[in-house]
């Protein structure tokens, strides 16, 4: 699977304001930046992510998934930590 696949499906399930997928084999990293998440547990959040997935996972194509979800404003205050400029 390529991360625009994965870019896509999340893209058309939530609506995000910011999308950062990296992966190597069926090792992915997610960083997703929307309102969907506020008020959102971090299980909740993860649960989120892992919907619109759920069928890649179940597969096999996707093996392991790192999820690191924001509001737009928590993104503000760890963008710094997370992506140096």
């Amino acid at each position: 699977m390529q991360v625009e696949e994965i870019e896509t499906i999340l893209r058309d399930a939530l609506d995000l304001s910011e999308l950062y997928v990296k992966g190597e084999g069926s090792h992915y990293q997610v960083i997703a930046v929307g309102e969907v998440f506020a008020n959102a547990s971090r299980v909740k959040k993860q649960q989120l992510i892992y919907g619109p997935l759920s069928a890649q996972i179940a597969d096999g194509t996707i093996h392991a998934l790192t999820i690191k979800a924001f509001t737009p404003t928590e993104w503000q205050r760890e963008r710094k930590f997370i992506l140096p400029e």
